[in-house]
């Protein structure tokens, strides 16, 4: 059940879907006896599509999850093993095509095969299923693995978890695939805005990882000084995924799925 709330209700409530619903419902007010109610909510749903698509407020929102973990420091030591998170795939046209369709995520598949080639003994977990309300088709493994062993990573070194939906299920599912040792080094390889949600997570499943940060989004906080974007899409493009993020911590945190509101680098040590 709550894995198709969290879809439902996380992929709806998100700014763009939001503003439109305020623009809706004040365009059918508009003739009905609640008509100046109508006309003030096609105005303040105008003036928010404005200002989430032509201002940085998206890019203001995104820069503190993707700043939130530094980068992986390599002194440390060899990993014994990486975690990659799926949400990379688009399934239902590499089916359909027959061929790996990759999301705007791709750069954790293309971090775990530099990670593998700088490490040959690492151990390579990709945890993904199908988190597809509608589309039932194969899992995102599937074509994930695919890939990995097309770029070179041998299959010995590939583990898989074809069952989590959601970022709750990764880390559960991916804990008892890795098996991690006490002492061993795991990373977690996922999209540097995912990150703070991601660890929370992990950290309650009792999975202890260090972050590896991959597709930014963002260069940081010199972006705000950027012009105004004339392009509403690519506004939102930053403020619907920042968003839904923000809600993901919140809501993860208040139904204690993760002990922090907005996790951070300094992780308590607990056993693999």
């Amino acid at each position: 059940m709550y894995f198709y709330l969290s879809k439902t209700i996380g992929d709806l409530a998100v700014p763009s879907n939001l503003i439109l619903l305020v623009l809706v419902c004040g365009l059918v007010l508009w003739r009905s006896r609640f008509a100046q109610l109508g006309r003030r909510s096609t105005l303040a749903g105008t003036v928010l599509l404005l200002i989430g698509g032509m201002t940085p407020l998206g890019t203001a929102l995104l820069v503190p999850l993707e700043n939130r973990f530094p980068p992986w420091d390599a002194s440390r030591g060899p990993p014994a093993g990486i975690v990659v998170l799926g949400g990379v795939v688009n399934q239902h046209v590499s089916l359909l095509r027959n061929q790996i369709s990759l999301d705007s995520a791709a750069g954790r598949l293309i971090a775990a095969v530099e990670l593998q080639r700088r490490y040959p003994a690492l151990r390579v977990v990709f945890s993904g299923g199908n988190s597809n309300l509608i589309f039932n088709g194969r899992p995102e493994s599937e074509f994930a693995v695919r890939f990995l062993e097309n770029l070179g990573v041998p299959k010995e070194n590939i583990a898989v978890d074809n069952a989590a939906r959601n970022t709750m299920e990764n880390a559960v599912n991916a804990k008892k695939t890795a098996d991690p040792k006490p002492g061993e080094h795991w990373l977690l390889v996922t999209s540097a805005l995912h990150m703070p949600r991601a660890m929370g997570l992990f950290r309650a499943a009792g999975f202890s990882v260090e972050a590896y940060p991959v597709d930014f989004k963002t260069g940081g906080w010199r972006d705000l000084k950027a012009l105004p974007s004339l392009s509403l899409l690519s506004g939102f493009a930053r403020l619907d995924p920042a968003a839904h993020e923000w809600e993901g911590l919140f809501i993860d945190w208040m139904t204690g799925r993760s002990t922090a509101l907005f996790p951070g680098p300094a992780a308590p040590t607990s056993g693999g």
